[in-house]
């Protein structure tokens, strides 16, 4: 029987890719055609799978991906009388093996992908197969219910010619079938059902249906089976598993039918089997590789969250602990021995991994990457936990020797307990992958227990950090601005910019919430360009608004990313010019921590601008410990010091050894011709002190709080002088 091809598209296809087709679609049926019942040539059947090979493969590449093409494929092979279970084995063996490497080369998806699509079809494929091979079988099935309840109804008229007719049916179906008593005395069975149990007769007339219960039955077998025998019911339909004579099992679709007299009395029960053993065993392979990692053989995503959250879902009173392990440095090891090496190193600490979790109730499962988790349940949980997690500390300590080299692996875990009930599953990972990462930047090779408040921290970080893109376009920064006074007579001097997020969830929001982050995420550098648009058209709003007292000149902080910009000179004259400023009016501020080590290349930029007149100032002097002898190829003219000199100059008498210190970095700073700043002023006496030791400019609350700008020219300064 010839089933019509499907559309292939075959003209568009190149003709290295037809090829390719070709040499699959021979493969596939030489594997297949010796246990096809077809009436086909091989060559008629091969012509016959070409269209079904460029579906699978058109299936491998689809985008999106869907399997809808693979189920159908199955589907077309019963349709072909492909039914044999050794057939499906077969082809999904092939397609395991050759589908990709004769129809992946020419994508772009890489290979770990196509083999996983590749895992997904064979499964789609079988599960067509098997749910049209099921539904011929029960149209079978049907058929021979019928066939023999219409010969016992007219067997007083024809009893001759329906015996005839029957034992055809009965003999020569392909399916199992079984006649008993009302007594479950099993009276008679066909040859296709003493083969599926073992091939000898007498062992299955000899049983009662009875015996043949199984610890696998389903809970209601027997109830269907009592309510059948006593005409409560006229049939039923379950899976059920029989032990053969050797101890070995099958599995099989059971159909039982009551068989009634002309009286409509029940008389026998007809069971129909169809032997699904090696499509179980299939399946269950095809669940195994859907489960379990492929290079490690550990259990993956997908039956560890199966697993948790079967644990999770406990009664109230049990309690679970889970180890999140990430290994430190393992991209280090991919980079530079190649990902081949970072395998076998993965697959030996999955080995050690599963020699740590063997206690009852232990799991190990491999999340993805180097990530691997391990579950523990039971009474005790919060020692076995930590017992857990210190036993895969320790068998990670021991070198791993990869091609003659032996490498030290270390990990970092992230250790979550508690009663079950209380967390889904994504809140338990998400908390251990949390804390998996606070014990990574607390050094690595080391454990660190949830913590609730951490975890709290953690999520509202990284809510800011997806807020902040759009934060900056709906225009929810702002800036405050605090004074820079003269301390020798009192008069503001300048105003440094602090840039303030007005959250709308969490308020106004200091620069040290956010300027980490963006940081991180590369967003510092048009948040800065914003700072410094704002302050410099600010200053210049000062100047042309109060020319007889305003502030001389704006300090704006630039980070460590803005530095590295390549556009850092080329913006802030941009700036400068679209506002009308003169560079001579701004002042840019640089940690000390971002200049230790500087090259030439770093400090090239910041050369530039203060040779355009722009004033550099070094924020936070003292705290980067950097060789003073740099100040002398450093372009800034201002060092800021640090707060941390000047708060045991608050009590009184003020700690000599900091008057000395800073007393030191003035006289050093203005022989370099440096001016000196002070942060963090907050005492009148403290002011007087820095005054005294020649400090030229301060800042802090004794002045003034950062505040709006209008406020800059109502502050009354007459403790300043």
């Amino acid at each position: 029987m010839k089933v019509p091809s499907q559309s292939s598209g075959s003209d568009a296809e190149p003709d290295g890719l037809e090829d390719r087709l070709r040499r699959f679609a021979t493969i596939w049926s030489r594997a297949i055609f010796p246990v096809t019942a077809t009436s086909l040539t091989r060559a008629e059947f091969e012509h016959h799978l070409l269209p079904l090979a460029r579906q699978l493969r058109a299936a491998l590449h689809d985008r999106p991906f869907d399997t809808a093409a693979a189920h159908r494929t199955g589907a077309a092979l019963v349709a072909a009388h492909v039914t044999d279970p050794d057939a499906l084995s077969r082809s999904l063996g092939v397609v395991d093996s050759y589908l990709v490497l004769y129809c992946g080369s020419e994508d772009e998806l890489p290979a770990e992908e196509l083999r996983a699509r590749c895992s997904r079809l064979q499964h789609a494929m079988a599960a067509g197969f098997t749910q049209a091979l099921r539904e011929r079988t029960l149209a079978e099935q049907e058929s021979i219910a019928r066939s023999a309840l219409a010969a016992r109804s007219a067997a007083e008229l024809a009893l001759h010619a329906t015996e005839t007719r029957f034992r055809a049916v009965f003999e020569g179906a392909a399916i199992g079938i079984g006649i008993a008593d009302l007594d479950g005395n099993i009276l008679e069975v066909n040859e296709t059902l003493t083969r599926m149990f073992g091939g000898l007769e007498h062992q299955v007339r000899s049983r009662n249906v009875r015996d043949w219960s199984h610890p696998e039955d389903a809970p209601h077998v027997w109830k269907l089976y009592g309510e059948l025998v006593r005409g409560e019911r006229e049939h039923y339909r379950v899976e059920k598993p029989y032990y053969r004579g050797d101890g070995t099992v099958l599995w099989t679709n059971l159909t039982v039918s009551l068989l009634r007299d002309a009286d409509g009395l029940p008389q026998y029960q007809l069971a129909l089997m169809e032997d699904t053993t090696e499509r179980r065993l299939l399946n269950l392979r095809l669940r195994y590789e859907a489960t379990h990692d492929a290079l490690t053989g550990l259990p993956n995503r997908t039956l560890f969250f199966e697993r948790l959250e079967k644990t999770l879902s406990q009664s109230q009173g049990a309690r679970f602990g889970l180890c999140y392990l990430d290994l430190d440095g393992f991209k280090a090891i991919n980079d530079s021995l190649g990902h081949a090496a970072g395998d076998r190193l993965l697959v030996e600490v999955a080995d050690r991994l599963q020699s740590c979790a063997t206690a009852p109730g232990e799991m190990v499962a491999r999340l993805g990457g180097d990530e691997f988790v391990a579950l523990t349940t039971g009474p005790g949980t919060e020692r076995n936990v930590v017992d857990l997690a210190n036993r895969i500390l320790t068998t990670l300590t021991v070198p791993v020797r990869i091609d003659g080299r032996e490498l030290r692996v270390r990990g970092s875990i992230g250790v979550v307990e508690g009663p079950t009930g209380e967390r889904t599953p994504a809140e338990v990972l998400r908390s251990a992958d949390i804390t998996m990462y606070r014990a990574k930047s607390a050094g690595g090779n080391r454990f660190e227990f949830a913590d609730a408040e951490a975890d709290a921290r953690a999520i509202t970080r990284h809510g800011l950090t997806t807020a902040l893109p759009a934060a900056l376009e709906r225009g929810e920064f702002f800036i405050e601005y605090q004074p820079l006074v003269h301390l020798g007579d009192g008069s503001v001097h300048g105003a440094e910019a602090l840039v303030r997020w007005c959250h709308p969830q969490h308020g106004v929001l200091g620069p040290d919430r956010f300027i980490p982050l963006a940081e991180n995420t590369g967003l510092i550098v048009p948040l800065g360009r914003w700072v410094l648009q704002e302050a410099v058209r600010q200053a210049r709003f000062w100047q042309t608004r109060h020319s007889d007292g305003g502030p001389l000149r704006i300090n704006v902080n630039l980070s460590p990313t803005q530095l590295h910009h390549p556009r850092l000179v080329a913006d802030t004259v941009d700036v400068l010019e679209r506002s009308g400023l003169e560079p001579g009016a701004l002042c840019l501020e640089v940690t000390e921590s971002a200049l230790i080590g500087a090259d030439d290349d770093l400090l090239k930029p910041l050369r530039q601008l203060a040779e355009m007149g722009v004033d550099i100032a070094l924020d936070d002097f003292g705290t980067g410990y950097s060789n003073l002898a740099n100040l002398r190829r450093l372009p800034v003219s201002v060092l800021k010091l640090d707060r941390s000199f000047t708060q045991g100059m608050q009590r009184h008498p003020a700690d000599p050894v900091d008057l000395k210190i800073v007393e030191g970095i003035v006289s050093l700073a203005h022989s370099l011709e440096l001016a000196v700043t002070v942060e963090g002023v907050e005492t009148g006496a403290q002011a007087q002190q820095l005054r005294d030791l020649g400090c030229d400019t301060a800042q802090g609350w004794y002045y003034a709080r950062p505040g709006a700008p209008d406020r800059i020219h109502s502050l009354v300064l007459a403790d300043a002088v």
